[in-house]
This record gives C-alpha cells, sequence and structure tokens, in this order.
C-alpha cells in the first residue's frame, strides 16, 4: 500500500478561522494521475494507526487522500472535548480544517477537482454535516451521530453512502431515520444497517487498551470482517459512481 507522507495546512486553516496550527496525512496512490481527492475525518481516537490503514485503503483504490490531524493545535487532551461538540453542533474550527483539506487537494495538480469526504464514529458526523456543505462531490459516513435537524444540515446534500451497526446501542435506529429523511429531501443515497455490527465494526483491529478488549466486545464495539467486506464494497462502488466519473474544470 502507498505510504502517508506528513503535510501542513495552517497556510489554509489559520486564515480561515480554522487551526493555528494544523497537519495532516497525505496518501498518494500509486502511478500516474490525475485522481479524485478524499478527504478523512478520523474517528474520536484521533488520527492513528487505524485511521491511517483506512487513508492507505483508499489511496489503493485510486484516490488522493488526505486526513487533516484534527487534534494537531493542542494535542487530544485540549481538543477532543471541542472537536466532539463541533461534530455535533455543526460549528467549530474542525470545519474550517476540514475545508482546508479539501482545498490543499483541489489545488494538487495530480488531483480531479472531485473531492469526497469519509468519517468513522466522530468523523462519520463531519462526513454527514461535510456533505450538506456544498464542497464535497459525495460523502461517506460510518456510524456517525446525526445532525438534529437534518432536513436542514442535509439540504441538496451531495450523494451520501452511510453504514451503521444494528449493535451500536447510542445509535440505534439511526440507519432508518436517516434514509427517511434523505428519501425526503431527494438525496442521491445508499444507506445500510448490518444487524450483527457494532460501533467502529469497519475498524480493523480493537482500539483502545488492551485490558479493555473484552468489555468492548461484550458491548457489542470492533471489527465485524463480514459487515466490513461489505461496507467497503459499497463504499467504493458509490465514490467510484459519483468521485471517479466526475471531472470538475
Amino acid at each position: 500500500m502507498p505510504d502517508p507522507v506528513s503535510v501542513t495546512l495552517t497556510h489554509l486553516s489559520a486564515p480561515a478561522g480554522g487551526s493555528k496550527r494544523l497537519t495532516g496525512h497525505l496518501v498518494r496512490p500509486d502511478g500516474p494521475g490525475p485522481w479524485p481527492g478524499v478527504v478523512v475525518a478520523h474517528e474520536v481516537m484521533g488520527a492513528n494507526d487505524e485511521m491511517l490503514r483506512q487513508a492507505r485503503r483508499l489511496a489503493s483504490a485510486g484516490y488522493l487522500t488526505l486526513m487533516p490531524d484534527l487534534y494537531t493545535d493542542g494535542g487530544a487532551r485540549r481538543c477532543l472535548i471541542p472537536t466532539m461538540r463541533a461534530a455535533l453542533s455543526g460549528h467549530g474550527r474542525a470545519y474550517q480544517d476540514i475545508a482546508a483539506a479539501r482545498t490543499y487537494l483541489v489545488d494538487d495538480p495530480d488531483c480531479t477537482g472531485a473531492v469526497g469526504i469519509i468519517g468513522f464514529c466522530m468523523g462519520g458526523s463531519f462526513a454527514l454535516m461535510g456533505a450538506g456543505s456544498g464542497i464535497f462531490d459525495a460523502a461517506s459516513a460510518n456510524y456517525g451521530q446525526l445532525p438534529k435537524d437534518m432536513d436542514q444540515a442535509l439540504a441538496d446534500a451531495c450523494p451520501i453512502v452511510a453504514s451503521y451497526g444494528g449493535r451500536d446501542r447510542p445509535l440505534k435506529g439511526a440507519a432508518a431515520k436517516l434514509e427517511s429523511a434523505l428519501d425526503r429531501l431527494g438525496v442521491v443515497h445508499d444507506v445500510k444497517e448490518y444487524p450483527q455490527a457494532g460501533h467502529a465494526f469497519l475498524n480493523d483491529e480493537q482500539f483502545g487498551p488492551r485490558l479493555l478488549h473484552p468489555l468492548y466486545r461484550v458491548a457489542g464495539f470492533g471489527p465485524v470482517p463480514e459487515a466490513s467486506v461489505d461496507a467497503w464494497l459499497r463504499i467504493e462502488a458509490f465514490f467510484d459512481t459519483h468521485l471517479k466519473h466526475t471531472t470538475k474544470a
């Protein structure tokens, strides 16, 4: 798989009201471009090895992939709570940081100009809000909290592919609610709930301290390979349709 490189996004985030210091992980596909771009909004645990593997996977599928580290300016201890609040409220510097990552991709001569967003956990909420922002061409939301006012947040949203776990208790019924809203709003979508899966089922490995892994499994958190394989097939097919077959001037 392609290797990520660290890039500086401060010159794009700070003037726009985002983080005063922002870095990201850029993964460039092998072979010649140009390629569509994808911004990765990381999970609550941060821009960790799990999220880097997801970024590499997208690059291997032919996407110029950039994951901004939303905890750059202060670390997880100082940034986690404000970033989570931003994800749920729709306001906060994280949105300027995500927009900065998109601009970085668009400015890359190897980008076609079509850019999507994918998010996991907390990042799934950013992906849904990003879908309605008017700056992305497709969005993939994976077990993200729904916007409080979906009619307002998702009006005129770009196409959305979303995946949820039936065993994810805090998000019980989220898939059905999201699909109903997208149907009502006329947004192109592919929403699916996996009954056997819980939160973070797209992860390759169990997150958090090893001592807590048994507790997470009981709670339904963590990898579910069968659901993950199907979800990734849907995500890649959806992005192929709405990103690879779209060229921006």
